[in-house]
């Protein structure tokens, strides 16, 4: 797996309008200069937002690749939600390495606080 890569491809997609056009007229072409593996280009051919997450792609990052394929946020945090039950947990990033367990245990754990922390 090649978390960098993806994440690199990523963050060059969300801002430039000529990758931006070129991933659009031909996906697989378009990653073509990127090292990653097959899970990684049919994740970012589909979208699979659910598997991208589960692979560790960060969420300020897969938002805009989200909104880039007309993705609302509620189907965006419900496609996260999906990845996790298909895929199994975050398999690197940030999110693996503090322990996030997704959307609904952060939300629940939210809801468990009291007042005073």
């Amino acid at each position: 797996m090649s978390l960098y890569y993806v994440q690199k491809f990523l963050y060059e997609l969300n801002r430039d309008r000529n990758l931006q056009e070129a991933y659009l007229a031909d996906r697989r072409e378009a990653l073509d200069s990127y090292e990653l593996d097959e899970e990684e280009v049919e994740a970012l051919v589909e979208p699979d937002i659910g598997l991208l997450y589960v692979l560790g792609v960060n969420g300020q990052i897969l938002m805009h690749f989200a909104a880039l394929h007309q993705i609302g946020w509620a189907d965006y945090l419900q496609r996260m939600r999906d990845g996790v039950s298909e895929h199994g947990p975050v398999r690197a990033g940030v999110y693996a390495l503090s322990g996030y367990e997704g959307v609904d245990a952060h939300t629940a754990a939210v809801g468990r606080r009291t007042p005073s922390g």
